[in-house]
């Protein structure tokens, strides 16, 4: 995924690094280790996929995470406005937090709802990361209690921006908010996630992910997504006036030519000859 990165670290862990990168059309979120982060965007818009959320991000907008996989993914018009992508991302780990602060996680059992959230980059943000920014590119002035203090305050700043205290806010960070496998189909089976993909949506190995699919679907994921694609698309092919190639991309299907091949070998007609079937 990276083009160039910039890194420092804390006690062995990387907990600030710079990213730029070519817009990728989807790609797993650069890290999958214990901890929480925060995204500053530089340069470009992207979009996360989570199990039930899809949101966007720019410069306005900083992404706080939980630790779970999501997908970064960028549409064509994202790509257009720019080729890259580049940002700042702060990483928080469970016993990092505990020393840094010099608290107990265990001592509260705050949580809050969402996995990811959008966050405003108001002028303390962007004071911030532009003090990381100097750091990233001029690593030999920071030195490892500089890297703490600049945890501390990143700590300070998120935890006030939500209102909580930072003992209820890291304790929150940490606990993972779970989406039930099926909700997590459901909210992405248009969304032309291969079947590798929605695995690691769903933190599964991909043979466990086929196990639990087929047993909650009664049917394999591949039939079980194609069939109600197909779905889908002959409801949008008999209501509205939709172009076919809408109608492909809507229904999660990468290219025109794999939704015409498919709805044939199904319905043994083209979505052309289906649409006008339906209005004779």
């Amino acid at each position: 995924m990276s083009n160039d990165i910039k890194i420092l670290k804390y006690k062995g862990k990387v907990v600030f690094h710079k990213m730029r990168i070519i817009s990728p059309q989807r790609d797993l979120k650069p890290f999958q280790n214990n901890e929480a982060c925060f995204m500053f965007v530089n340069v470009g818009e992207f979009s996360v996929r989570t199990p039930n959320q899809f949101i966007s991000f720019n410069k306005s907008k900083g992404l706080l995470a939980k630790c779970f996989n999501f997908f970064i993914e960028t549409n064509k018009k994202q790509r257009n406005q720019s080729k890259e992508m580049e940002f700042i991302g702060v990483f928080l780990f469970p016993e990092q937090v505990e020393e840094i602060m010099d608290i107990d996680l265990s001592s509260s059992n705050h949580k809050v709802k969402f996995n990811i959230k959008k966050i405003d980059i108001d002028a303390l943000f962007t004071s911030y990361k532009n003090s990381i920014n100097i750091l990233l590119d001029s690593p030999e002035i920071a030195d490892e209690e500089m890297i703490k203090l600049k945890l501390r305050e990143m700590i300070i700043l998120i935890s006030k921006s939500q209102n909580l205290s930072v003992l209820d806010f890291l304790v929150s960070m940490f606990s993972l908010t779970l989406t039930e496998f099926k909700a997590t189909i459901k909210n992405n089976i248009y969304s032309n996630l291969n079947i590798e993909d929605l695995a690691k949506l769903c933190n599964m190995s991909l043979s466990s992910f086929k196990r639990k699919f087929t047993k909650v679907f009664s049917e394999s994921p591949k039939k079980y997504i194609n069939r109600m694609k197909l779905e889908k698309a002959t409801k949008l092919l008999s209501t509205t006036d939709l172009l076919i190639f809408e109608i492909a991309y809507e229904c999660g299907f990468d290219t025109i030519s794999s939704f015409n091949r498919s709805f044939k070998l199904n319905f043994k007609v083209s979505p052309t000859e289906y649409r006008l079937s339906q209005i004779a």
